[in-house]
């Protein structure tokens, strides 16, 4: 049974959104913020927004992205940059499939995405 619930709040934390963001990143919205992610040959980062549509403050905030490809899964250590990213390096680029999830802690609140590549 905690399977599908955790599932299921899982799924009420992150629900996708359909348009590309400003960044042309993919845009999920987590606990009312909407966070758009953009992954780069050597990058990713995630753009995240307050809930009233400005920039969210990410100076200081860390977190991780679990990106899973391959059948591999690699942690990819996050840390705030100005205006409103979290940032992380990439060992290789991600490949087509990758998924890639997002957990941060911010501003008492915790944040968890999930994307595709």
């Amino acid at each position: 049974m905690r399977p599908i619930l955790a599932t299921a709040l899982f799924l009420t934390l992150a629900v996708p959104a359909f348009a590309a963001g400003p960044n042309g990143g993919v845009v999920v919205v987590a606990d009312g913020h909407p966070i758009e992610f953009v992954a780069s040959d050597a990058a990713l980062t995630f753009f995240v927004t307050d809930d009233d549509g400005g920039p969210a403050r990410t100076v200081g905030v860390t977190g991780k992205a679990f990106v899973q490809a391959g059948g591999r899964t690699e942690t990819v250590a996050l840390a705030g940059a100005e205006p409103n990213r979290l940032v992380g390096a990439l060992k290789a680029p991600l490949p087509a499939g990758a998924k890639v999830v997002l957990s941060a802690r911010m501003h008492g609140h915790t944040l968890q995405a999930r994307f595709e590549r």
